[in-house]
């Protein structure tokens, strides 16, 4: 059964959701400029939940994503891309979160006035998506490493 817009409400206002523990950000497997990570996100009511981050180095876009095991993903922050929302056709700007519906699942997408912080400074943009999405980090989140150019 698909989750419900009630359902993505109580595990979005549940304030028991907590990652425990320093996040690393690793090399995009597919030798992009891009860095990764996943987060397994615990909570009281035992949500099958993770965070994956990715922050593409050279154009400076950045997402951070709740994802449940069993829908995909159901919240999403995006910046440094546009969006184009299917239920209207309106184009959404390079800042914009992504929420749950029944009919569109996460394919619809607003501006937050919450988010003030650039792409270009991860860390404070995670601090202030973990304050919104009543998510307590027990940790750090690790600077992005810097890009490497390659010899060629």
């Amino acid at each position: 059964m698909a989750l419900t817009k009630p359902e993505f409400e109580a595990i979005l206002s549940n304030s028991t959701k907590t990652i425990v523990g320093d996040i690393t950000w690793s090399e995009d497997e597919d030798h992009s400029p891009s860095v990764e990570f996943r987060a397994e996100v615990e909570s009281d009511v035992g949500w099958p939940l993770f965070i994956k981050g990715s922050y593409n180095r050279l154009i400076g876009a950045l997402t951070f994503a709740v994802i449940s095991k069993t829908e995909g993903r159901i919240y999403a922050l995006d910046l440094g891309k546009d969006h184009r929302n299917p239920d209207t056709g309106q184009l959404i700007g390079e800042k914009h979160k992504h929420a749950w519906t029944e009919e569109y699942r996460d394919k619809v997408a607003y501006v937050p006035p919450d988010i003030t912080e650039p792409a270009t400074n991860p860390r404070a943009v995670w601090t202030q998506f973990c304050q919104e999405a009543k998510i307590r980090h027990r940790g750090q989140l690790q600077p992005v490493p810097a890009l490497q150019s390659e010899l060629f």
